[in-house]
């Protein structure tokens, strides 16, 4: 009986320690060279931008300067720009993400990240 607990205990914590490393390939801190040269992977810095607030209150000329012009897009309303977040990997059809980052009067109020 305390065999069978000992073993059901190691496969949570081996479970637990899986877990936690797929999480953190699938996450990391904004870089911006990162971000312009693997636009496939972009998904992994998407978290840490929004979280971290690093574009509100930012121009929208610094922002362009630090992502990019941005990509088409059918949304309508505020002025905002648009960016491909890649797919992330995964054993289902995922969607299209992308980042929107949303102006008034020129500077950043809002970070989105929106699947499609």
């Amino acid at each position: 009986m305390i065999k069978k607990i000992k073993i059901i205990v190691g496969v949570f914590v081996l479970a637990t320690v899986i877990s936690y490393f797929v999480i953190q390939l699938n996450e990391k801190q904004f870089d911006a060279v990162s971000w312009h040269t693997n636009p496939l992977s972009r998904y992994k810095m998407s978290k840490d931008i929004k979280e971290s607030n690093v574009l509100i209150g930012k121009s929208k000329d610094a922002v362009v300067e630090l992502l990019g012009k941005g990509e088409p897009s059918t949304l309508t309303g505020r002025d905002h720009l648009v960016y491909s977040l890649g797919k992330p990997p995964s054993f289902f059809e995922t969607k299209k993400e992308t980042l929107v980052v949303i102006f008034e009067h020129d500077y950043v109020i809002q970070v989105l990240h929106l699947e499609e």
